[in-house]
């Protein structure tokens, strides 16, 4: 007869044993299908995961001087598995000059990185020097865990062309998290080309497995290398910026704010960008990086600000060729057809002044003597005309679209980070602004160039190519060449405006006729047959001093706009440093007598506010 007590028990003892079975099972499963940290343990016994970086691409001017290159550095890597409580503090401290207290501190902040993992190198200390190296070099094997990483930093030849060319710095959080190439320590572009170029600069990195035994000791390579990768170098950019352009329009805008930039007409190449103030982009390398940028973000000049495609200004007088194109091209005025103007817009109580000269004139001597009235009635003819638009609202849409097909209200696209697109207004800004009352002498300012019309140096540079090129442009780019690799379409693509070839005929012939008797005579001396347009902008204070232009006229290999902030009539700086600009490229550099003009230049300073620069 069954015992019932005998068998609960035995039900009871074996329910235990399966379920003791079962925990070591589903245990043994966790361990080694679903948790990979004894994998991680075991294989940073045996294996040490060597990183080598590739040399990152160099950088080159048009015409081959290099301008920036690798320079070798060290950073100290640690394995925190490794090292724990096995070195001499005191002795690593004295080894790396450093105090307890850093070294303290650094060790927290390493193991507080996103992402820190205690079996694999975690950076310790970055860009160690030379002479720092060789002194811990001769003790490292006393320290176990900590690595040393050859690594390089940027080197930049020239003081020139900051703003173009960028700097390189320590990746943040958010570049890890953007793209898993990057690693804490690692080095990514931060500005300029060194970051709109960065996936083509910085290159592919490589691998190499070593062997160690169980107490840590390199033993070779795992089997014999057949898992190692090779790291792929950068690829090498060619800038078109031209370095002696460059350097002689940084020192024509010295103790001036403003902004320079040439284009080659035919590729949309940029020749030279200039933004004033400006700095020498070898402050931003090295251990000093970090507090030299906090002192120029600091700066109430704003050196860091790319005032070529970041500045927004108003285009003065320069925009009047912009409007006869597009009022010749839509047929409000014809090459003949004169306006009056008695020292300005005159009409139904509103006035716009100009300076004096004959009246009437027509279109070529109305650009050449920059006439204000001339613009301001073909601009209020356009938008009052009912036969051509049934409403101001179509009038203005359309005199919208000429614009935009010009370049402006846009980003141009060009292969810098940070480009702004400016203002070109539309009907409904107007509508909006004015409750849908509104009509051509309500916004008749915008016909020379100020009102509610921004514009960047950059796109008054490419409407001077435009011009150049009769009435096309390529969007205009800093890197003429990557080594291995063809340039993004965007750069080769001709983008063709809305106006008739014949109106940018009429228009180069104002543009010359103001370079031979206008407001730009004083380009009238040189040889190669320069086009220019000033501008005269309407600021608060003093205006600024602007000036469009291109030459050769009839074979055109420069355009280019100046932009001195408070700077007064186009004619008083903008022309000069633009002829000078034209000369340096033209000709290969400055006559004596334009170097003593250049010198002249350089150290004219303008009075802004309590300071003057």
């Amino acid at each position: 007869m069954k015992d019932p007590e005998k068998d609960s028990r035995r039900y009871v003892i074996g329910g235990v044993a399966t379920l003791i079975v079962v925990v070591y099972v589903v245990r043994l499963f966790m361990l080694q299908l679903m948790s990979d940290d004894y994998k991680k343990n075991a294989d940073s016994n045996a294996f040490l995961k060597k990183i080598e970086f590739p040399s990152r691409g160099v950088i080159s001017d048009r015409n081959g001087k290099l301008l920036v290159y690798n320079q070798p550095i060290y950073n100290l890597m640690v394995v925190m598995n490794e090292a724990k409580d096995r070195i001499d503090t005191l002795e690593f401290c004295e080894s790396l000059g450093i105090t307890k207290e850093f070294f303290i501190k650094r060790m927290e902040e390493v193991k507080a990185r996103q992402g820190y993992s205690r079996f694999t190198q975690q950076l310790f200390m970055s860009q160690i020097s030379d002479k720092e190296f060789s002194v811990f070099h001769e003790k490292m094997y006393r320290f176990p865990g900590f690595y040393i990483q050859n690594r390089s930093v940027r080197q930049y030849e020239y003081p020139y062309a900051a703003h173009v060319l960028g700097d390189v710095a320590e990746v943040s959080q958010g570049d890890i998290e953007e793209d898993d190439y990057y690693q804490p320590g690692d080095y990514i572009g931060k500005q300029g080309v060194e970051r709109s170029y960065e996936k083509q600069l910085r290159g592919e990195k490589g691998v190499e497995i070593l062997l160690r035994d169980a107490h840590g000791r390199i033993q070779g390579r795992y089997q014999d290398g057949i898992y190692d990768h090779k790291p792929v170098p950068g690829r090498n950019l060619t800038l078109s910026i031209d370095l002696d352009l460059q350097a002689l329009g940084e020192r024509l805008m010295e103790g001036k704010i403003g902004s320079i930039v040439a284009i080659e007409p035919a590729t949309g190449e940029v020749l030279c960008m200039v933004s004033s103030p400006t700095y020498d982009p070898r402050l931003m390398v090295g251990k000093q990086r970090g507090k030299n940028h906090q002192e120029l973000a600091q700066n109430t000049w704003k050196p860091l600000l790319n005032r070529s495609i970041m500045g927004q200004y108003p285009p003065g007088s320069t925009f009047k060729t912009s409007q006869a194109l597009t009022f010749m091209t839509e047929g409000i005025i014809t090459p003949g057809t004169a306006y009056p103007c008695y020292r300005g817009f005159i009409y139904k109580g509103l006035r716009v002044g100009c300076h004096g000269h004959g009246s009437p004139l027509p279109l070529i001597p109305a650009l050449s003597t920059s006439c204000n009235g001339y613009f301001c009635w073909g601009l209020y003819y356009m938008m009052g005309n009912r036969k051509k638009y049934p409403t101001v609202q179509d009038a203005m849409n359309t005199w919208r679209d000429y614009m935009v097909s010009m370049g402006f209200g846009y980003k141009l696209g060009i292969d810098l980070p940070g480009e702004k697109r400016g203002l070109i207004p539309n009907a409904d800004f107007y509508d909006k602004a004015y409750k849908g009352s509104w009509n051509g002498l309500t916004i008749i300012s915008i016909s020379i160039g100020q009102g509610e019309v921004n514009l960047t140096p950059l796109q008054i540079a490419n409407l001077g190519a435009t011009i150049a090129n009769r009435g096309f442009f390529y969007t205009p780019h800093v890197v003429k060449r990557i080594e291995g690799e063809h340039l993004d379409t965007l750069y080769t693509t001709r983008h063709a405006t809305m106006a008739s070839r014949s109106a940018y005929d009429y228009v180069v012939n104002g543009m010359r006729s103001a370079a031979l008797g206008g407001t730009c005579k004083a380009l009238a001396k040189y040889d190669f047959m320069a086009c220019g347009k000033t501008g005269t902008a309407q600021n608060r204070g003093q205006d600024h001093s602007v000036f469009m232009g291109f030459a050769p006229m009839d074979d055109p290999k420069i355009a280019i706009a100046v932009y001195v902030e408070n700077g007064g009539f186009g004619a008083h700086f903008g022309v000069p440093i633009g002829g000078l600009m034209m000369e340096q490229y033209l000709k290969g550099g400055l006559s004596p007598a334009s170097e003593a003009e250049a010198s002249a230049f350089q150290h004219k300073r303008i009075y802004y506010g309590s300071h003057s620069r």
